[in-house]
């Protein structure tokens, strides 16, 4: 599968622990994914023995690492993010928070707090704003809280810790998305051309 193309790809890759190395100490404020097999620590620097068979299952995994409110305002983002068009599945049908769950699960600690910290703020500002968590916010209060991803793009990464979450969500959904099995079949129900150009929430703001 290409998901599992995706996470050796990663693990391959120099800079890719943040993604993908395997964390054995608790997150604050979330639940630590259960490691497969005996997993032991790795030490630092060295790649993770991740079984990346596990990352085409995770899609039918209940959240393991991130709390409820917390992937609740995940798959609200990945919805808004990557709506299903044109026959193409959306991140949701796509099962991308369930694997941003299992990934970020098996992430180094700063990468695991980017994604909590990120998603605590959206809840905290919609509670703040509208009286909701995200996961129940409509479309314009959505638009509203995702303002940080309007903001012109820069070289350096934005101040801001939660326009920081959002910039590296945006583009985690995408790829999970683009590497599910769901999206690989629709691109062969088409005739075998991969879906694209529909102009989903990240290229107006690229």
């Amino acid at each position: 599968m290409k998901r599992r193309r995706f996470v050796k790809g990663l693990l391959a890759l120099p800079a890719a622990p943040a993604l993908v190395a395997q964390q054995q100490q608790p997150a604050p404020g979330g639940n630590q994914a259960t490691l497969p097999g005996n997993a032991s620590p790795q030490a630092a620097g060295e790649s993770p023995a991740l079984e990346t068979a596990l990352s085409d299952t995770a899609a039918q995994m209940m959240p393991r690492f991130f709390t409820t409110t917390q992937f609740a305002a995940l798959r609200q983002l990945s919805g808004i993010l990557m709506p299903p068009i044109n026959g193409a599945p959306g991140a949701v049908e796509a099962h991308a928070p369930e694997f941003l769950d299992f990934l970020i699960g098996q992430s180094l600690p700063e990468r695991q707090q980017l994604y909590q910290t990120g998603l605590d703020a959206l809840n905290a500002q919609a509670k703040k704003r509208f009286d909701k968590t995200f996961a129940e916010a409509d479309a314009s209060e959505a638009a509203a809280l995702l303002a940080p991803l309007r903001e012109p793009w820069t070289p350096e990464p934005p101040a801001d810790a939660l326009a920081r979450f959002l910039h590296a969500a945006k583009q985690d959904i995408r790829t999970a998305t683009m590497n599910s099995p769901e999206w690989s079949a629709a691109g062969l129900a088409s005739g075998g051309r991969r879906p694209g150009g529909f102009n989903q929430y990240w290229l107006p703001i690229d």
